[in-house]
């Protein structure tokens, strides 16, 4: 385990590391047909794809803004860049990332994270991965582990072809069109039929650029009885003028296969994170979400799980934390279409000073979705009179023969609790942030160890309220 001042300084570089020394290409702000075609041609596309970008365009260009959850009205698509392009090729050696983008990592514990036996680790900086690498003995399994741009030009182009943004659309809505438009790096996973990858995967997003947005493309595939855990960090420095969020991240889970997606989102305050990620679930299978959002000007954050195969399972545990200046709009849904499918929703949410914290999950059991369970729990916790916390519950149940429940409580930090910490010789700040990583215990103990430690870290910096 880190030492304790080893997690103080990842977390609040987190927050100090800025790109005055590193060197980059950008395109210039704002959205037009000649600009989508240079992400393209930077790209290299092949000819479908270069299609599909100006088509998802002309969506975008169509399309409203979301009429759901809070104002984005501070987000100015002419203002945003969308491609930064450090001056730097992507390395499967460390030790050949250039030191300015290294040094970033190294301080926010990349790669150590790979050096604590993960199966392979991925950095991207701004729109492009710098670093990626698998280990050998997971290679060997058949296991595929890549940036989804060579991806896209290798073996596995014609899969990629089949699978990209068919479970998320361009019509889905307009920030998904945007990122149809302008998407750049992300990763591809390939797990083979009745292979388990034993440790983690993981990739990390670095956005380090003012005024720019991050689009990457996840794209995982566990196919036939095969089970991966994948873990997503991402982070920024604070800056004093809007950036933008919008990744998508599709998982397709075959028959009896099993996959886990965790992800510790940990945005400076001026990020609009507007995020879309999916997952489809086939017979016998399982998918598991464990979310930890933190950070962020505004977020819309819902994962989405459809559970089409019979006998199919999703959960979803999730935990997040609005402070000063934060509308975060967090949840996640469920379709049932398959029969005997079951799935749990189990989230937590934390506001102080003034932070705004809002719960939606949508739940659909379909008419054949027959002897199917579903149950959502959500708990709120202020630490203040001026923060709020919302639970926008939505059920859609359109079979009798089915099991469904809802519970929401809102609670305060006790004073009882806090007093006796005190007695035993604890500081009020200190119990405070105890009483509340207790409360976000059922995330932290889902995620490995390192990363729970970080977790916990944040939360405690986010009672002190040193993150910007």
């Amino acid at each position: 385990m880190k030492e304790k001042s080893q997690v103080d300084d990842i977390n609040r570089s987190i927050y100090d590391i800025k790109n005055e020394n590193v060197d980059e290409y950008k395109l210039e702000s704002g959205l037009t047909p000649e600009i989508v075609e240079k992400i393209s041609s930077e790209k290299n596309d092949p000819e479908w794809m270069r299609a599909f970008r100006l088509k998802s365009l002309e969506i975008y260009n169509s399309m409203g803004i979301p009429d759901w959850g809070p104002s984005i009205d501070g987000l100015d698509m002419n203002n945003i860049v969308t491609y930064v392009r450090p001056n730097t090729k992507m390395s499967a050696k460390w030790s050949e990332v250039p030191e300015d983008i290294k040094d970033t990592f190294e301080r926010l514990g990349i790669p150590q994270a790979e050096r604590e036996s993960l199966a392979g680790v991925g950095a991207q900086f701004d729109s492009e991965l710098v670093y990626h690498n698998v280990k050998e003995e997971v290679a060997a399994q058949g296991v595929i582990y890549s940036d989804l741009e060579s991806a896209l030009h290798g073996p596995y182009a014609d899969m990629i072809k089949k699978h990209f943004m068919k479970l998320i659309t361009p019509q889905d809505h307009k920030f998904a069109a945007l990122h149809g438009a302008v998407w750049s790096g992300g990763s591809f996973v390939y797990v083979p039929p009745g292979v388990t990858v034993e440790i983690p995967l993981q990739s990390y997003f670095r956005l380090n650029a003012p005024g720019a947005g991050q689009f990457e493309h996840t794209l995982i595939i566990v196919d036939e009885g095969a089970n991966l855990h994948f873990i997503e960090g991402c982070s920024a420095p604070k800056y004093n003028v809007a950036n933008l969020h919008a990744g998508a991240v599709e998982l397709f889970v075959g028959k009896n296969a099993k996959l886990r997606y965790s992800t510790i989102e940990n945005w400076s305050k001026n990020m609009y994170n507007l995020n879309t990620k999916r997952a489809i679930v086939e017979e016998g299978g399982t998918m598991e979400w464990v979310s930890g959002s933190f950070g962020s000007h505004v977020s819309y954050l819902y994962p989405m799980t459809i559970l089409q195969g019979a006998d199919s399972h999703m959960e979803f545990t999730g935990i997040t934390f609005a402070g000063k200046g934060q509308n975060l709009d967090t949840g996640a849904k469920v379709v049932h279409t398959g029969e005997r499918t079951s799935s749990y929703i189990n989230t937590k949410s934390i506001s102080k000073d003034g932070g705004i914290s809002t719960f939606r999950s949508s739940v659909l059991i379909g008419k054949n979705a027959k002897k199917s369970k579903n149950a959502v729990s959500c708990q709120s916790l202020m630490l203040d009179d001026i923060s709020r916390s919302d639970t926008i519950p939505a059920m859609d149940i359109r079979t009798k023969d089915a099991d469904v429940g809802h519970e929401a409580k809102i609670g305060k930090v006790s004073d009882d609790a806090v007093f006796y910490l005190m007695s035993r010789g604890i500081s009020e700040e200190d119990a405070r942030a105890m009483i509340v990583s207790g409360f976000a215990d059922n995330v932290s103990k889902e995620l490995p160890l390192e990363y729970a430690v970080e977790m916990n870290n944040l939360i405690r910096l986010e009672m002190k309220g040193s993150i910007g």
